[in-house]
């Protein structure tokens, strides 16, 4: 590749991580290149030709078909370019060195990987009232994102219409100790140079909250323009009545890039008990003093956790928080075990069938 064609793909976020994991793959022909843009499998890609569009080899559908890893949004993948027609074929998909993650919405127990290659995740909530501020789903973001590798910043938007900003930046403090928040306006640009800081030349963030926090607006007001119509605000629920409904990568003049998303209704958990440290670090913190090490922190004599409660040094609510996602990520880890021992026993089931047709085969040789 030319140096120009290096410094392209530098500002879409290429490094010697991405390169070296490239070269031990040796695939004859390939390039490497960034997906931007996925509806149902129709993938949308970034290269050193410009964007392509693309789809996956028969090879890595089937197994993805399997593993379910197909690409996402923000991976570095392995293409075979057809330059003439704007297009090319999907190879492989590079180790990510970043992902946020949700379980499927539905009984499935499966992974969805909303943004690959995050380098810091904004979590967007808007404080024009009704729904668009909500601690305990900060919680679940900051939980997701803690277990996705990204560094978490809790953006607060609309700020032109609350009347007391610092009361709001208050209760944030309570539940994200140590992580950056920032207060802002899509409509009248407050606070957007603070954002811009996080993307530099090569660095990827992804906006996260759910419909009408104004995602797509702070999107637009930092690429300084309007890329696509967002709508009007319901008074009832504070909706819009546009949003993004799909996940899309988008470059800035700085060189740094960004990924818009859809607002999520459910943020089913997929992470691992542990990533709850980094959220509930108080009540872990408590928890060490307990008198009872498997102390449950309900009525057990020398409950360090309880006792700061009656104290007022620790809402309620945020222990029913933890102890709900507690619950959640201990049924999604049991889940997991039985999906991976009925997978591997249908594995079984498929080697044992092949030996029987083998056996029979050879019988009548």
């Amino acid at each position: 590749m030319t140096d120009n064609s290096t410094r392209k793909l530098r500002e879409l976020g290429w490094n010697s991580f991405f390169q070296n994991q490239f070269k031990l793959l040796q695939i004859p022909g390939s390039e490497p290149a960034r997906v931007f843009s996925e509806r149902k499998q129709a993938y949308q890609v970034y290269s050193r030709h410009g964007e392509l569009s693309a789809r996956i080899s028969g090879k890595l559908r089937h197994r993805a078909s399997m593993e379910g890893h197909y690409p996402a949004v923000g991976d570095w993948v392995v293409i075979k370019p057809q330059v003439e027609e704007r297009k090319c074929i999907i190879h492989d998909i590079l180790p990510r060195k970043t992902k946020f993650s949700r379980k499927v919405v539905g009984s499935r127990t499966e992974e969805q990987v909303v943004a690959a290659n995050v380098d810091t995740v904004f979590v967007v909530n808007g404080l024009d009232g009704g729904r668009n501020f909500n601690l305990r789903r900060i919680e679940r973001y900051l939980t997701l994102t803690w277990s996705s590798g990204a560094s978490p910043v809790i953006v607060l938007n609309k700020v032109d219409l609350c009347p007391d900003v610092d009361e709001f930046i208050r209760d944030v403090e309570l539940v994200a100790s140590g992580v950056h928040i920032h207060a802002v306006s899509a409509t009248e640009g407050t606070g957007l140079d603070a954002l811009m800081g996080y993307l530099t030349r090569g660095k990827t963030a992804a906006f996260l909250g759910p419909s009408g926090v104004g995602k797509s607006a702070l999107i637009n007001a930092l690429l300084g323009i309007e890329r696509q119509v967002t709508g009007e605000v319901r008074v009832a629920d504070h909706k819009g009545r546009h949003t993004t409904s799909w996940r899309e990568l988008f470059l800035l003049p700085s060189g740094g890039a960004v990924i818009d998303t859809p607002g999520m209704r459910e943020i089913q958990m997929w992470a691992d008990e542990d990533d709850l440290q980094n959220v509930f670090y108080d009540i872990e913190a408590l928890a060490e003093e307990c008198r009872f090490n498997d102390c449950q922190h309900y009525e057990e004599p020398g409950c360090a956790v309880t006792a700061a409660i009656e104290r007022g040094d620790l809402d309620a609510t945020r222990l029913e928080s933890y102890r709900k996602l507690q619950r959640e990520l201990r049924h999604l880890a049991s889940r997991e075990e039985q999906s991976a021992r009925l997978e591997e026993k249908a594995r079984w089931k498929k080697i044992s069938q092949w030996v029987k047709e083998t056996k029979t085969m050879r019988k009548h040789l």
